[in-house]
């Protein structure tokens, strides 16, 4: 498959590593076709990497995984242009960190909205799949490095988005018994909330590579 991964920081090189490795043809987009740290990736990952602008990653790719930053996530797919993601899926993994009174960041968007939610209404003729954003990008493309099962959360309107997302999860190494469909993309603002947790987690025991599992009774 072709795929779109905007974004050029830790999560966008890690979720594309492991898509090249997969074997599906990749391209990096960021503001620039000059883009260093984008160019890097590609040399480094191989021939099916490629770097271009966001508009020339959202061209190529069928689907498309937002890497960016929360803040900068409507902007990064307006410059993808809207003809090139209308109808696409787009794997929304960013969640609304503001960072602007230091550490740790509140959210700008929480409760009655959501980024994803957000994004949605901004470009309505696309499929938001909100996935992956609760955890660090290590566990997001290697699950079974954690000694137990865990779980990750779906949230997105289009019942056969998400289930093409869930495709791509599995290659990752996701059990279907973790993916846990929470609903539409209104519940997203639950899933982005756990940031807040997950922050403090990390905080206190220094060490990241964790994720939330759902254990609930039997009926």
């Amino acid at each position: 498959m072709k795929i779109a991964v905007l974004g050029t920081g830790m999560v966008g090189e890690t979720i594309g590593s492991k898509l090249v490795e997969l074997g599906h043809d990749v391209r990096m987009g960021s503001r620039t076709a000059t883009n260093e740290k984008a160019a890097a990736w590609a040399k480094k990952a191989g021939a099916k990497a490629s770097a271009g602008t966001y508009a020339d990653a959202a061209a190529f790719g069928e689907l498309v995984f937002n890497c960016t930053a929360g803040n900068g996530s409507v902007e990064a797919l307006a410059m993808a242009g809207e003809a090139n993601i209308d109808g696409k899926v787009i794997v929304d993994i960013a969640n609304p960190l503001d960072f602007s009174k230091g550490m740790p960041p509140s959210l700008f968007v929480s409760n009655t909205d959501s980024l994803g939610e957000q994004l949605q209404k901004r470009f309505p003729k696309t499929h938001i799949v909100k996935a992956l954003n609760t955890m660090n990008c290590s566990i997001m493309v290697n699950p079974r490095s954690l000694p137990d099962t865990h779980t990750t959360f779906i949230s997105g309107n289009d019942a056969g988005a998400k289930t093409k997302v869930k495709g791509v999860l599995a290659q990752f190494g996701w059990k279907d018994e973790e993916m846990l469909d929470l609903g539409d993309i209104t519940t997203a603002r639950g899933s982005e909330s756990i940031l807040p947790v997950w922050l403090r987690i990390w905080g206190a025991t220094k060490n990241g590579a964790f994720n939330l599992k759902i254990v609930a009774a039997k009926p």
